[in-house]
């Protein structure tokens, strides 16, 4: 084994049932032969616990395998020893990657990690962020640094993903992924389920006309601005208590009121940015106790809508504008921001933001977004975050303890 006196490093691993006592018998052990921890690792999964412990020792490895072997035995634990006479510290990953199904098979995951090799990548670490609504995995990736390398990344991982029902997220890992604090969401067809004009222009018995206009205007196809003036003059004449009677109505998407309530508690400032309506929005809005809105407003004469809206327009733009605005407003970098959205009045807003994510979108928005989403709850925007399901349950609780939340 060479000279007692030269420093070596040791890798002893612990496998086996996880228990109360395995860390702190493997300590002791570890103790009376005088060693010196470089580096600690553990994984439990299914209550299966594998514990890494990487220590500096001038006696031989042969001692510290004795000195592990009988306690850890007793405990019903495996143990390996390895030497190695180099320690590399452990590098922060420079990327995270977010994978989401409602199941996740063995092969999608391996195309996505040969994509990943493929790209010059390395998985430092795999944990679980989800089992319901979806099954969630994060991979943390070592990988080439530039911005052209961050998107060859994100395009390959897209790619091989489109052939499996799964939606995978990349997103630059270390303190910039931690440190997001204003999130803004569309409203129409992402926080809420369907199009608050078209459930206005039903009221006028128009909404197939309204709709046609809504689909062209989502895909591109349509000037924002002009489209939405083509909308609203269908409305001319309407009572205004239509708007209150639609507001009433407003379903949110599944997930949604979780996200918000998650976001808030992790200090989140959360708005709404949307080409709808503020009277409709507003009601909604206090009731999430939304940090800010912006919408386009109405007109009301007399009682009832004229088929006209005042003020500034919140057109493709516009949300860009407002973004930047709810931004400055408390005090947080562009980069700290995330926009959510689905159709393309949104790209402008998506691209501003430090992390875009397209939700069920059209093609216009899903080109331009960092990410895409394309199962029906708004709460996978946590997991895309880093944040766990078990950490939305334990948010929940007064005490910390975990329990399952309904999706909302």
């Amino acid at each position: 084994m060479g000279n007692s006196d030269s420093k070596r490093s040791v890798l002893v691993t612990v496998s086996g049932p996880d228990k109360p006592g395995v860390t702190s018998s493997l300590m002791a052990a570890l103790a009376a032969v005088g060693v010196d921890l470089l580096d600690v690792q553990q994984v439990v999964i299914h209550k299966h616990l594998t514990l890494g412990v990487l220590v500096s020792t001038s006696g031989p490895a042969a001692e510290v395998l004795d000195a592990v072997n009988g306690p850890m035995r007793a405990l019903g634990m495996s143990v390996e020893v390895a030497v190695d006479a180099e320690y590399h510290w452990n590098e922060p990953s420079t990327h995270a990657v977010v994978i989401l199904g409602q199941s996740v098979s063995a092969r999608a995951f391996e195309v996505i990690a040969a994509a990943i090799a493929e790209q010059g990548g390395n998985i430092d670490a795999i944990r679980g962020v989800a089992d319901y609504p979806l099954t969630g995995l994060e991979l943390m990736v070592t990988a080439r640094p530039s911005v052209e390398d961050d998107m060859s990344l994100r395009e390959a991982l897209v790619s091989v993903a489109a052939d499996y029902p799964i939606d995978v997220a990349v997103e630059r890992g270390g303190l910039s992924r931690r440190a997001k604090r204003v999130i803004v969401f569309d409203v129409d067809s992402t926080l809420i389920q369907g199009e608050v004009i078209e459930m206005l222009a039903a009221e006028a018995g128009r909404e197939a006309d309204v709709a046609a206009v809504t689909e062209a205007a989502m895909r591109g196809e349509l000037d924002f601005a002009e489209s939405l003036h083509q909308r609203v003059k269908a409305l001319e004449g309407l009572d205004a208590e239509v708007i209150d009677r639609v507001a009433a109505s407003l379903e949110l998407t599944p997930g949604a009121r979780t996200t918000i309530r998650t976001l808030h508690r992790l200090g989140y400032h959360c708005g709404v940015v949307s080409g709808g309506f503020r009277q409709v929005i507003e009601p909604l809005a206090k009731e999430l106790e939304l940090d800010f809105v912006r919408a386009n407003t109405l007109e009301v004469i007399d009682g009832k809508l004229t088929g006209r809206v005042i003020g500034e327009i919140v057109d493709r733009a516009g949300k860009a504008r407002a973004l930047s605005a709810f931004a400055s407003q408390v005090g947080v970098p562009m980069e700290q921001t995330v926009a959510v959205g689905d159709g393309a009045n949104d790209i402008d807003m998506l691209t501003a933001a430090g992390l875009g994510i397209a939700f069920n979108a059209k093609p216009a928005l899903r080109a331009v977004a960092d990410t895409t989403l394309d199962h029906p709850y708004l709460d996978a925007v946590l997991f895309m975050l880093g944040v766990t399901r078990q950490e939305v349950e334990a948010a929940d609780t007064a005490d910390g303890s975990v329990r399952r939340v309904p999706i909302e």
